[in-house]
């Protein structure tokens, strides 16, 4: 058996043999802690058939334990200091492919038709930097792959938002983004002291599973983010004042917007915050008319 990476002697032994600093820019923080990999790993329910997409390998600890657990991995790393590192850290597991490119600028559609031919189950398991969570998960999601889920760890706060639910401090636009597209679980809290070097805040780790089709039915997806964000705008103004001033160009008058919050059954005084899904997928399709 090998020994796992996670260690803190062991990372610590494997930075200082490549004289590797962390770069606070790339959001480093490198797990050390075999148990809560292991568990991260087992919410992702992998088998000896299925694929795996890590983004941010760092040393390798988290992609070691996937290369245990699937048919094959293929890690995003950024940071070309890390390259060598991985390649000695992995060079015991022939199912892994690291991709030296920043995820947000890789052409994942083709990449994931190369490397898992005949592999039909993908989930993508990561610890996220924080800095870019947000949109890596925006992305994974917008481009429809064809995986069937994501398993990450990130910033606890951000993880609370995307699961939130209507009516709490939380829930927003970037609730209702991620929840339109999958079905979101915060499934543990990890604490910041099984990091090196400890970042500021704790992590939680995430689950989204992709729904077979969108949460809710609507005329043009785009707008409905549209109404979404607008209507987040301002979280303390009521959504008649939000889509009034935020709708692009002032292009809907005032009864206009009052027409379609009356059709869609939503009282022009409430907040934002108040609506679930299904009422902004109403409402997005009520408003869509009098764009186009």
């Amino acid at each position: 058996m090998n020994k796992d990476i996670a260690t803190p002697v062991r990372t610590r032994a494997i930075l200082e043999k490549y004289g590797f600093s962390f770069k606070k820019s790339l959001g480093q923080n490198f797990l050390i802690d075999t148990n809560i990999l292991k568990k991260i790993v087992s919410f992702a329910d992998l088998n000896e058939n299925s694929g795996a997409i890590e983004i941010g390998p760092g040393i390798g600890a988290l992609t070691e334990q996937l290369a245990r657990s699937s048919k094959k991995v293929v890690a995003f790393e950024i940071d070309q200091r890390l390259l060598p590192i991985l390649n000695d850290t992995l060079s015991p597991y022939s199912n892994v492919k690291v991709i030296h490119k920043d995820v947000l600028q890789a052409d994942v559609q083709s990449v994931m038709a190369e490397e898992f031919q005949g592999i039909e189950d993908v989930m993508v398991v990561a610890n996220l930097p924080y800095y870019v969570t947000t949109p890596i998960i925006m992305k994974l999601l917008e481009e429809h792959l064809p995986i069937r889920g994501i398993v990450c760890m990130l910033q606890k706060e951000v993880a609370d938002r995307i699961s939130a639910k209507p009516g709490t401090k939380d829930y927003g636009s970037l609730s209702i983004a991620v929840q339109y597209y999958t079905e979101a679980e915060t499934v543990m809290i990890v604490p910041k002291t099984v990091f090196v070097p400890q970042p500021n805040v704790d992590s939680a780790v995430i689950r989204l599973t992709k729904r077979n089709q969108p949460a809710v039915n609507v005329k043009d997806e785009e707008f409905f983010f549209q109404v979404t964000k607008a209507s987040f705008a301002q979280r303390r103004k009521t959504i008649l004042n939000n889509l009034t001033s935020q709708l692009p160009e002032g292009k809907l008058k005032k009864e206009e917007i009052l027409a379609a919050l009356s059709a869609s059954g939503v009282e022009p005084t409430r907040r934002g915050e108040t609506l679930s899904l299904e009422e902004f997928g109403t409402l997005s399709d009520q408003l869509y008319p009098y764009f186009h």
